[in-house]
């Protein structure tokens, strides 16, 4: 466990050291999520996410992730999907206020204990088609690592089914392919992110917590104060 943290501790202060000039911001995401298992080999994936800027203001993206699974096992589960992104900007002359991104991406996912903490590993990659204003779209490929604690706040619960919980994670974000012209590192940005959560069964969880988001960009770099509610469901 103290390698675990370690690791999201090093993870956090690699990815938002040497942030010169950084744009401070303020939002609210919310975050649905459903696991469907459709036998002991084939599921189904959704997320579905909103997002704001200056926290309630005005919607900012709206993601909505589909994905087929297959599980390898208790532990192991690959996923693949496509994503639709749509951000809304201000209007311009033409009165057009939205840019798309579509996205193919892959995941696996390998999940374990660590005493009572259920912890959970997931490395995703991303083929984006991001729309630009006034260019050609951009073609670009992209990594991820995640890493989630949940902890039992009883004491002793071997099979956590029901009750309090802490969740902490992190995510660090890599650009594999065109950098240069997204903000010409390999860097892309980093999601810490702790919350107080109650698993009322098996099959609902509910969130609430803070998330911070750093995104390194092409002149600055953003900070962003996420206040974020997650619903997880499983079926």
């Amino acid at each position: 466990m103290r390698l675990s943290i370690f690791l999201v501790t090093a993870l956090c202060f690699f990815c938002t050291s040497g942030f010169a000039q950084t744009i401070k911001q303020n939002s609210a995401w919310l975050f649905l999520m459903n696991t469907t298992k459709i036998n002991d080999k084939w599921g189904a994936h959704l997320d579905v996410q909103l997002r704001s800027i200056n926290y309630m203001d005005k919607l900012r993206n709206f993601m909505f992730r589909p994905g087929v699974t297959y599980y390898i096992n208790n532990k192991n589960e690959v996923t693949l999907g496509y994503l639709l992104n749509e951000t809304f900007t201000e209007r311009t002359e033409s009165g057009d206020n939205t840019l798309t991104e579509h996205r193919i991406w892959q995941q696996y996912i390998y999940k374990h204990k660590i005493s009572t903490i259920l912890t959970s590993h997931r490395f995703r990659t991303e083929q984006r088609f991001i729309e630009r204003r006034g260019t050609d779209e951009l073609f670009s490929q992209r990594f991820r690592y995640f890493l989630r604690f949940i902890v039992p706040l009883k004491k002793g619960q071997q099979d956590f089914q029901k009750g309090a919980f802490v969740a902490l994670q992190n995510e660090v974000f890599l650009n594999l392919q065109n950098k240069e012209e997204l903000n010409g590192h390999v860097f892309d940005q980093n999601r810490a992110y702790g919350a107080a959560g109650y698993r009322f069964s098996k099959k609902l969880d509910l969130e609430a917590g803070y998330l911070n988001q750093t995104s390194k960009g092409l002149n600055n770099s953003t900070m962003n104060h996420a206040i974020q509610l997650a619903v997880y469901t499983r079926f």
